[in-house]
């Protein structure tokens, strides 16, 4: 990871501690731009001038992120309130899983805006968020890359993604470290 990644992803864990410490839930309709701003600052970091030099591509992932028919941010909050019943380790894969799967909700920036929703859910309900380490990139990137291949079918999304939802949760909740949560004031 480039120094600009680490610290464009730094961005985007600062906006999810915002969003948590303000309790904004970023799956209500009003504030789904929240979502959409997470994949700028994954791309762009907060920077103006980067953003401004790259309106075209942010645009176009805009319009994607709402637009694409039949799988956008729509069929994304539809999933997140059918399953809120769930574990949030179960929520938080679920969304990755509908995200990263064929065709993906972004134009760039999936695994990590992913990866920046899965703790937002996760923190939202007081768990430790999901942080990308040496030691667990493979077992998070071989399962990722299946899913990024798996097409949003009728079968595979009655059969296949959803197992593939409940091994990911299981990955989550093995990860999860006390020592990512931040201390209360």
């Amino acid at each position: 990871m480039t120094d600009a990644v680490v610290e464009n992803m730094m961005a985007g864990y600062t906006f999810v501690d915002t969003m948590i410490a303000d309790e904004v839930n970023l799956f209500e309709v009003k504030n789904l731009v929240g979502l959409l701003e997470l994949n700028h600052l994954v791309l762009c970091g907060d920077d103006p001038t980067l953003r401004l030099e790259y309106h075209k591509h942010i645009e176009a992932t805009r319009q994607r992120f709402y637009g694409q028919e039949p799988y956008n941010i729509d069929n994304i909050v539809r999933w997140y309130h059918k399953h809120e019943h769930e574990s949030p380790w179960k929520q938080a894969a679920g969304i990755y899983v509908r995200i990263l799967s064929h065709p993906q909700l972004y134009i760039e920036g999936n695994h990590r805006t992913g990866a920046l929703i899965m703790s937002y859910i996760l923190a939202q309900n007081g768990k430790a968020p999901f942080v990308l380490t040496v030691k667990n990139a493979k077992a998070y990137f071989d399962p990722s890359t299946l899913i990024k291949q798996t097409e949003k079918t009728t079968s595979n999304l009655l059969m296949k993604l959803p197992h593939m939802k409940k091994r990911f949760a299981r990955f989550l909740e093995q990860q999860a470290n006390a020592a990512y949560l931040g201390k209360a004031a």
